[in-house]
């Protein structure tokens, strides 16, 4: 077991990410990268959600959602808050929320 830090930060996602698969990439690639937490789509036409995990990963994560996202969306801003060090993980999986 590493000795990294685990993070924990909520985000939120601006630009054309609904509709575009945004939610079923961002739960996919935090599984690939062995994260927790969730997201959802906000009546504002964002998304958000938390991540939790090892540091790394989670800037790994954060990089991801500022830049990549999924095929069709069209990202034009993430926001990070929140950050702090956890002792342990609030979730098991990390899973989309339906609003």
């Amino acid at each position: 077991m590493s000795c990294e830090d685990l993070l924990s930060v909520d985000y939120e996602v601006f630009g054309r990410v609904q509709g575009v698969f945004f939610r079923k990439y961002t739960q996919a690639e935090g599984k690939r990268l062995g994260l927790v937490g969730w997201i959802r789509n906000t009546e504002a036409g964002t998304v958000e959600g938390q991540l939790q995990g090892p540091s790394s990963k989670v800037t790994e994560m954060q990089h991801w959602l500022r830049t990549t996202g999924s095929p069709q969306s069209k990202i034009t801003n993430a926001e990070f808050k929140n950050e702090k060090i956890i002792t342990r993980l609030d979730h098991s999986t990390f899973k989309v929320v339906r609003s």
